[in-house]
């Protein structure tokens, strides 16, 4: 990032929304490693506890990396990819039958658009950033002042013979 670079304000409301999500992150991954029965029985993931402990460890440790980090955007990819093991493990394990199972669902994917978006949203002002900025402010873009430019391009220059127009396209000539 250059150093006079400023982010733009969607790439200030990613930044506040990665913040959010962090927070968010570290509340799910304490109810899950501490209330496992109670995510397990809301999630129609009944059984899988030791396996929601697991995730809630992943949910913490994502959300203090997205907190601590200068760029949260690598950790938001991070979400996005536990947020798909979060839907294919709700698929395989959980029952579609069961309504918290669909919420659940329902609410994974929710929250994963808002991930991607956060990131590819970061990731566009990361670039920006990256781009070098030039000044051309000095330059007036010819050698001289016009007056001395106009038709200089037409001393010396001949028409390549690839661009000529072929005889029989050209308008007949009076005699």
């Amino acid at each position: 990032m250059t150093p006079d670079h400023r982010p733009t304000r969607r790439a200030r409301t990613a930044g506040k929304v990665a913040r959010g999500l962090g927070w968010f992150s570290i509340g799910l991954g304490l109810a899950e490693l501490l209330l496992p029965r109670v995510v397990a029985r809301a999630t129609g993931m009944r059984g899988r506890e030791s396996l929601l402990r697991a995730y809630g460890v992943r949910e913490i440790a994502t959300g203090v990396a997205l907190l601590a980090a200068r760029n949260p955007a690598p950790w938001l990819w991070a979400r996005v990819g536990g947020d798909a093991l979060d839907l294919a493990t709700l698929g395989r394990e959980g029952s579609l039958r069961h309504a918290g199972t669909v919420a659940a669902v329902a609410a994974v994917a929710g929250v994963t658009a808002v991930d991607v978006i956060a990131a590819q949203t970061l990731r566009a002002d990361a670039q920006r950033a990256r781009r070098p900025v030039y000044d051309y402010s000095d330059r007036r873009g010819l050698p001289l002042p016009p007056n001395e430019m106009r038709g200089a391009a037409l001393i010396d220059f001949e028409i390549p013979l690839d661009m000529r127009t072929p005889a029989a396209l050209r308008p007949p000539v009076e005699v």
